[in-house]
């Protein structure tokens, strides 16, 4: 896959200029996009901007807005429409010197029903979503970074399937000013790119944050708890042979390994996500239940139909109880450096009519803690299988060093 520390670094250097690097995604986009359907709109021209991200193109999320590109949402009712202003993250990409190349697919408004997307290492299998473009337009080299924003799992997840890295920063790190909004206590943007370096790179690029592109970490000494989310249905086989093997590759770096049992509280904090999201769902897509039911995918507009009996009681209790697991968990981090667990239920489904279960991913979206993910090994379908990497609240660096750490290991021969 591409690279976005090595192309920013071969443009600085003058080894390649950065419209030579925009000239090659474009030709890449052209050439392969077809099939893979990653992108819903693209500009006539990739113009390269100054700065760290010179020369990379960006693939930006169709919830998004865009100013000098539509935004249609995933959906119909936003054919043709054309936001007046950039969202923060996107002017933030373009004050770094990166190029939007265009608007990847998503499911409609970010829920359920599935992209056009096909996964680039079996297109009858799910590439995941939301993010479904996003993800599908890195793992294909398309381009070397893309933005997926996540609600329950739709960074990790998509990323996981298509054997990518990604990272779901702590919550309020990227402004989602400007995204459409599905529900504001959850949603949170993502970076989607070939490894944890590159992500590292990427996201001190955007925030300003040297910090943030932190150098690996030293292994020895490290307390890793393996947490396996017992308040949720099992996973895959696979998946907890994944755990298990990025625990040996752990141990043989110095880390110390154990499991860790997860509070009682942060069951009941993970199934508050429900009631939370349900509440929110439906009043930010209340003028578009209302002018244009019939309209939304059956899948989305099933949900609102239920959404909208969610009551504010049930809401506040659902504020009260994620605000009692955030404390929980704060106290539950401290018996550990980090806490591994699995990315998704196993391989991308197969079938192109689900996007995958986000059951391993939303009590950590819930709580707004980092979450980051990179490509272990293969299932026994052939697929991409990962685990996630996830720390306290705001230590978003030294969980993109112990990702760098783990990805050496792991791509070190055996």
């Amino acid at each position: 896959m591409l690279s976005v520390r090595d192309i920013a670094r071969r443009v600085a250097n003058g080894a390649m200029s950065a419209q030579a690097a925009l000239a090659d995604s474009e030709r890449r986009i052209v050439e392969r996009d077809g099939d893979l359907r990653a992108f819903a709109a693209r500009p006539e021209t990739l113009s390269p901007g100054e700065g760290p991200l010179a020369g990379i193109a960006v693939g930006v999320k169709d919830i998004i807005d865009t100013a000098d590109l539509p935004t249609g949402m995933g959906s119909s009712i936003y054919d043709g429409h054309r936001p007046k202003a950039d969202a923060s993250i996107v002017m933030a990409l373009k004050a770094a010197g990166a190029t939007v190349a265009g608007k990847t697919q998503t499911t409609a408004f970010a829920f359920l029903d599935p992209a056009p997307t096909r996964n680039p290492h079996d297109p009858s299998a799910s590439p995941g979503g939301s993010s479904a473009g996003s993800a599908a337009a890195v793992a294909a080299s398309l381009v070397p970074l893309a933005i997926g924003t996540q609600t329950g799992g739709s960074v990790i997840r998509p990323a996981a399937y298509c054997g990518i890295a990604a990272i779901k920063p702590s919550y309020g790190l990227l402004p989602t000013v400007g995204v459409k909004p599905f529900s504001w206590s959850l949603d949170t943007l993502g970076l989607m790119a070939a490894s944890a370096d590159d992500l590292g790179f990427a996201l001190a690029a955007l925030t300003g944050r040297a910090d943030l592109d932190a150098p690996e970490a030293t292994l020895d000494g490290l307390k890793l708890g393996l947490c396996r989310q017992e308040f949720t249905d099992k996973p895959e086989p696979v998946c907890e042979g994944a755990l298990q093997r990025i625990a040996d590759f752990a141990r043989k770096g110095g880390a110390t390994v154990l499991d860790i049992a997860t509070p009682a509280e942060l069951g009941e904090t993970f199934h508050a996500h429900g009631p939370l999201q349900n509440w929110e769902a439906a009043q930010a897509l209340a003028w578009e239940y209302a002018n244009h039911r019939e309209a939304l995918p059956p899948k989305l507009r099933a949900y609102l139909d239920e959404a909208r009996t969610t009551t504010p009681q049930e809401y506040d209790a659902a504020r009260g109880t994620s605000r009692r697991g955030r404390r929980v968990a704060e106290r539950w981090f401290g018996e550990v450096d980090l806490v591994l667990t699995y990315a998704a239920p196993g391989e991308a489904p197969e079938t192109l009519a689900s996007t995958g279960d986000s059951k391993f991913n939303r009590l950590w979206t819930l709580l707004g803690t980092p979450c980051l993910t990179v490509p272990l090994m293969r299932g026994p379908r052939g697929l991409p299988v990962s685990f996630q990497l996830i720390g306290r609240f705001g230590e978003d660096a030294k969980v993109i060093a112990v990702a760098r750490a783990l990805e050496r290991l792991i791509l070190m021969p055996q």
